[in-house]
C-alpha cells in the first residue's frame, strides 16, 4: 500500500482495523463523555509518535472529536500551544523549560513519549571513531532542537569544545540534513529518525557508534513529550484524560509488536515499510522522562547559556503526572 497519499484519518482507520487492540492489553476504558468535545492536538510525522494514527476511532467512541495539526518542528508546535491554538501538542523535552524561561506559563507537561540511543551520523569515508575525530569537521545541526540539546549537553559533559568543529545550521525538515550529507556539504549530521537511518540504508552514511549522545546526565534519551495548554486543561480535562488513555493503549500495542509498530511508523511518515522497520528498531515507546530529569535539563540549559535563567525550581508546578496515573 502507498501510504503517502492517504490522510491521517484514513491511515488511522486502516491501522486501527489491522491492529485492533487486545482487550487484555487495555487498561479500564473510561466512560464516554456526555457530550462530544473537540480536542485539537499538534503532532509531528516522526516514528515515536506513531500511536497518533491509531486513536481517532477509539476517541470518537469516548465522545472526543480529535482534530490533528501537523508541525514540522517541535518549536512551532510549542508556539501554537502557548498561543492557545492547540489544546495539546507533542513538543521537545526542553520546551517546558524554554517556555518558562521566556515567561510563558501556559504549558503543562503530561508525559514523555519514547526514547532511543542517538548517534552522530557520519558521511561514508569520514573517520569518526572517537569524539576527538569531530575536530575540524563540518557537522550539520538544528540549533535549539531536541536532538541539538542532547548533543550539546553530551559535548559539555565530555569536555569537547563546541568550537572544535564547524557547526552548520540546517533549516527545515530532516530531509535537508540527509541531502547535505549526501552532497558532501557536511561530514556528519545530528538529526532524528527516520533521517538517521536513511543515509545508512542508502549507503552514503553510517552510525558513528562511538559518538552516542543520548546518555547525558542533564538531558537523557527522551525523544519528546506530550504537553497541554493550561487554559484548555482546565476546560477540557475529561477529554484530555481520554486522549492520554487511548494514546497509552496504542503505545502498548505498538511496543509489543514490531510488525504493528512498523506499519504504524510507515503510515504516519510515508516511509517504505523496509526503512520503517529498520528505523523503528532503535525506538522504545514509553516515557523515560521525570520531573527530576526536566529539572536537570532546565539547569543545564541555563548553564549552557541557551535559556536566560534557571527555572529548574519551577518545573514541578508545571508538570501534571495525574493523567498518566489515572490512565494506567
Amino acid at each position: 500500500m502507498n501510504w503517502k497519499h492517504l490522510g491521517l484519518n484514513t491511515i488511522g482507520a486502516v491501522i486501527a482495523g489491522c491492529l485492533a487492540l487486545s482487550p487484555a492489553a487495555r487498561a479500564a476504558e473510561p466512560a464516554p463523555l456526555p457530550k462530544p468535545v473537540e480536542l485539537t492536538v499538534g503532532y509531528q510525522k516522526v516514528g515515536h509518535l506513531a500511536p497518533v494514527v491509531m486513536i481517532t476511532d477509539d476517541l470518537k467512541k469516548l465522545g472526543v472529536e480529535l482534530k490533528t495539526v501537523e508541525f514540522a518542528r517541535y518549536a512551532d508546535a510549542r508556539t501554537a500551544l502557548l498561543a492557545g491554538s492547540l489544546d495539546m501538542a507533542t513538543v521537545g523535552p526542553a520546551d517546558l523549560a524554554i517556555s518558562l524561561a521566556q515567561g510563558a506559563t501556559d504549558m503543562v507537561g503530561i508525559m514523555g513519549v519514547g526514547s532511543s540511543p542517538k548517534y552522530v551520523i557520519g558521511r561514508k569515508g569520514v573517520k569518526l571513531d572517537s569524539w576527538d575525530d569531530l575536530k575540524g569537521k563540518k557537522v550539520a545541526i538544528a540549533p535549539g532542537s531536541a536532538v541539538w540539546f542532547q548533543f550539546a549537553a553530551t559535548l559539555t559533559e565530555k569536555n569537547i569544545p563546541y568550537n572544535s568543529f564547524q557547526a552548520v545550521n540546517i533549516q527545515g525538515g530532516g530531509a535537508n540534513f540527509d541531502q547535505a550529507l549526501q552532497r558532501g556539504e557536511v561530514d556528519a549530521i545530528v538529526t532524528w529518525e527516520p533521517f538517521e537511518s536513511i543515509p545508512v540504508m542508502e549507503g552514503y552514511g553510517f552510525f558513528a557508534k562511538n559518538l552516542e549522545y543520548s546518555q547525558s546526565k542533564s538531558v537523557g534519551a527522551e525523544l519528546g513529550m506530550l504537553a497541554a495548554n493550561r487554559k484548555s486543561m482546565a476546560e477540557k480535562r475529561p477529554a484530555m484524560e481520554r486522549f492520554v488513555w487511548a494514546y497509552l493503549q496504542a503505545q502498548k500495542t505498538l511496543a509489543a509488536s514490531p510488525d504493528a509498530f512498523t506499519k504504524a511508523y510507515a503510515s504516519l511518515t510515508g516511509l517504505d515499510t523496509k526503512l520503517a522497520a529498520e528505523a523503528s528498531k532503535v525506538i522504545e515507546l514509553g516515557s523515560v522522562t521525570t520531573v527530576d530529569q526536566i529539572k536537570r535539563q532546565a539547569k543545564a540549559f541555563n548553564e549552557l547559556g541557551v535559556i536566560p535563567k534557571d527555572v529548574s525550581g519551577d518545573i514541578e508546578k508545571y508538570w501534571d503526572a495525574s493523567f498518566v496515573e489515572k490512565a494506567q
